[in-house]
């Protein structure tokens, strides 16, 4: 077993701005009144205005400011690809210029009005009104604060010991350091009037039928419990595993030093959790890390940003490798067979040649699915589904009158913390318009 490096395990990928180093990167702001990274936001934040609140000393104006849009302001300051969204529309960048970096700025903001311990809300009088919220990740969570902002009553349900969702059991440990996601979330329920409810899982703990006889209004933030699978001889050797469950068992381990990320690790995949956990490998000890990705580099879903971040950490990039069988000895997974795929025509497929990568761990990164499964219960209502997930308008109401979602689990959804952030936003408000008039 190879020697962990604790120590880099848990230091900041972005070390805080200083008061000094915030107000200077304020000042380069230009305050666009027609503002592209406002537009490029998927929660809508006043970015222009935030930033000049920081540029005059008011970081506390700043992240109310922030957190009128986007609760979970701090977090997406540390997970946001601000490089593929604000940062990219800053007009900073046509000038041939770096553009304002947003996200640090956002955190500076943020960690200042967290660490004063005061909500910059005050709950309004209770409306009577009881609303349940399944699941605590980022849109659930985003859904009950407002909801509990405007009086109603919060249930949260949710499958797992903590809550978070993908902020605490899905993302890497150097993006979220001094158990970040936690505080944040007991941050969001110091408003009062949210209840969380741990180990209740849908369809056995807890039914949609009763969750409607039981509350005014529900709303679904399951997420994607499901992992696409290689499907490819081999592919239940030991030593293949998924790779959203080992970031989650970094996250929870109380002792990093105890884990063993192998000596070889092969990562199948081309998104953020496949570089979360190669990076995370190489932090780990791994002598070897390999990303393998099926198209070329700019197919990716990664960012430019994080495939850096990869090199910077000794992970190896290969594009062009389509799995196809896993290679094992005495049950031990020894390598992986790749076919070779060549996209010079502007489709991709095989050139009819194989390659063979050897190692003693394969983490798979292929995507994960929605698990609509749970929604199948007696008497309860048939959500309408799009392609795998639940149908919902732009209010994120589904075909149920009565029933809201929002997040990963929603059809047309992004995938992105932020977005589900914005989905939970608009169903509380939606949600709050129905209960006002009724």
């Amino acid at each position: 077993m190879v020697s962990p490096n604790v120590e880099l395990l848990q230091q900041d990928l972005h070390p805080p701005l200083s008061r000094h180093e915030a107000a200077v990167e304020s000042d380069r702001c230009y305050f666009c009144y027609d503002a592209p990274c406002v537009t490029a936001c998927p929660t809508g934040i006043d970015i222009p205005l935030f930033i000049r609140q920081i540029s005059t000393g008011n970081p506390g104006g700043s992240a109310r400011t922030i957190f009128n849009e986007n609760i979970l302001g701090g977090m997406c300051a540390r997970v946001c690809p601000t490089e593929t969204l604000c940062e990219q529309a800053c007009v900073r960048n046509a000038a041939e210029d770096n553009p304002v970096r947003i996200g640090e700025l956002q955190r500076f903001a943020t960690d200042h009005q967290m660490a004063t311990g005061r909500q910059p809300y005050r709950r309004a009088p209770d409306t009577g009104r009881r609303v349940a919220v399944v699941g605590a990740g980022p849109a659930g969570l985003a859904c009950a604060h407002r909801l509990s902002l405007y009086g109603h009553h919060v249930d949260v349900y949710d499958a797992r010991p903590k809550a978070g969702g993908l902020n605490e059991y899905g993302i890497a440990a150097y993006k979220t350091v001094d158990d970040f996601a936690q505080r944040e979330v007991e941050y969001i329920l110091s408003i009062g009037g949210i209840t969380i409810r741990h180990h209740q899982v849908l369809g056995r703990d807890v039914r949609l039928e009763n969750l409607q006889r039981d509350y005014h209004a529900v709303f679904l933030g399951l997420g994607l419990a499901g992992v696409n699978e290689l499907r490819i001889e081999g592919d239940t050797l030991d030593g293949v595993v998924d790779a959203v469950a080992f970031i989650a068992a970094l996250r929870q381990a109380e002792d990093p030093a105890g884990l063993d990320a192998g000596s070889r690790v092969l990562v199948i995949g081309g998104g953020m959790t496949a570089i979360d956990a190669a990076v995370q490998s190489r932090m780990l000890g791994a002598d070897e890390v390999t990303l393998a990705y099926r198209r070329g580099i700019e197919h990716m879903k990664a960012s430019r940003f994080e495939q850096d971040l990869a090199r910077v950490n000794g992970v190896v990039i290969r594009t062009g490798l389509q799995p196809l069988r896993v290679l094992g000895d005495e049950g031990r997974v020894t390598g992986v067979e790749f076919a070779c795929m060549s996209g010079d025509d502007g489709t991709w497929g095989p050139t009819g040649a194989t390659v063979i990568l050897p190692c003693d761990r394969v983490l798979k990164a292929i995507g994960q699915t929605f698990v609509s499964g749970v929604l199948d219960e007696e008497g309860g209502a048939a959500l309408a589904m799009e392609q795998g997930r639940i149908r919902v308008d732009n209010e994120r109401r589904t075909s149920d009158e009565r029933i809201w979602a929002g997040g990963d689990c929603v059809a047309g959804g992004e995938d992105l913390t932020v977005a589900a952030v914005q989905d939970g936003k608009l169903a509380a408000e939606s949600i709050h318009s129905v209960l006002s008039k009724g």
